[in-house]
C-alpha cells in the first residue's frame, strides 16, 4: 500500500542583514554619544535651569549599564543566530539523507513488479535466507541505517522482519525501514531548526530594544540632544523556499 508523505517546511530567511545593521548603528550611535562631550551652549540672556548632580550621576550610571546590557544581548543575538545556522546546516543533511534512502526505496519497489526468483524452499535455502536477512541487518546498523532496537527486532525477527522471505523482498523491506528512520530525523531536525529561529527571532529582538534604549540614555546626557534612528521594520520576504518531499511508496 502506498503513502503520500507531503507536507511543507517553510524557511523563512531570516531578517538578518537588516537587524544586524541596525544593531550595529545603533551601538555605533551609542559608543559615540557616550564618548562625546557635550556640545557649547549658546549665549542666552538668562542663565537656563542645570540638572542636579545627582540626577545626573543616575543618569550616568543608568546609561552606562544600560549600553553593557545592550552589548551582552547583542553577543547573546549572535550566538543564537549561529545556533539557527548550525541548526539550518543538520536540516540540509537530514533532508538529504531522507532524499537518498526515499529513491532507493522507490528503485527497489519498482523491482517489485517482477516476481522473486524461485529457488526450492528447503532447510538450507531458509537458513541462507536468514543468513542473508541477519548480514544486512548488522551492515545497516553499523552503516547507521538502523538504531540498536531496529537491529535486536530484525536478529529476533520481530516487527516484520521475516527471514522466510526471499532476500529481494527483505531488501525492499530494509530499505523502507531505513527511509523511515530518515524521514524521522528530518522532521525532527525540522522541528529544532524551527525553535532555533524563533529563538534567535527573540533574541535579536530583545538586543534591538536594549540598543535603542542605550541610545535614548546616552542621548539624554547631551544638551543638543541628536536625532533618533529610525526604526526598521523588515517583513518576511515574498518567496522562500519551501520543502517538498518526494512521493514515497
Amino acid at each position: 500500500m502506498e503513502k503520500t508523505v507531503l507536507y511543507q517546511f517553510l524557511i523563512d530567511a531570516p531578517r538578518a542583514a537588516a537587524i544586524w545593521s541596525v544593531l550595529l548603528v545603533l551601538a555605533l550611535g551609542v559608543l559615540t554619544a557616550l564618548v562625546a562631550r557635550p556640545e557649547p551652549a549658546p549665549p542666552t540672556d538668562r542663565t537656563p535651569d542645570l540638572p542636579d548632580n545627582d540626577e545626573v550621576a543616575d543618569q550616568r550610571r543608568y546609561a552606562g549599564e544600560v549600553a553593557v546590557a545592550a552589548a551582552g544581548a547583542a553577543q547573546n543575538a549572535g550566538r543564537h543566530r549561529a545556533a539557527w545556522h548550525r541548526a539550518q546546516t543538520e536540516l540540509d543533511r537530514a533532508w538529504a539523507a531522507y532524499d537518498e534512502a526515499e529513491a532507493a526505496a522507490r528503485r527497489l519497489a519498482a523491482a517489485t513488479a517482477w516476481p522473486s526468483p524461485g529457488t526450492p524452499r528447503t532447510p538450507a535455502e531458509y537458513a541462507a535466507r536468514e543468513r542473508w536477512l541477519h548480514h544486512a541487518a548488522m551492515t545497516a546498523y553499523w552503516r547507521g541505517d538502523l538504531t540498536g532496537r531496529q537491529l535486536a527486532d530484525a536478529l529476533a525477527h520481530r516487527a516484520g522482519w521475516d527471514p522466510r522471505r526471499h532476500p529481494a523482498e527483505q531488501e525492499i523491506f530494509l530499505a523502507r525501514v531505513v527511509r523511515d528512520g530518515r524521514l524521522a530525523a528530518y522532521q525532527a531536525a525540522a522541528q529544532q531548526e524551527r525553535d532555533a529561529w524563533r529563538t534567535a527571532e527573540l533574541a535579536a529582538d530583545a538586543a534591538r530594544a536594549l540598543s535603542t534604549e542605550a541610545y535614548a540614555a546616552a542621548q539624554r546626557l547631551r544638551p543638543n540632544p541628536l536625532p533618533v534612528p529610525r526604526r526598521v521594520v523588515v517583513g518576511r520576504p515574498a518567496a522562500a523556499l519551501r520543502w517538498r518531499p518526494a512521493r514515497v511508496g
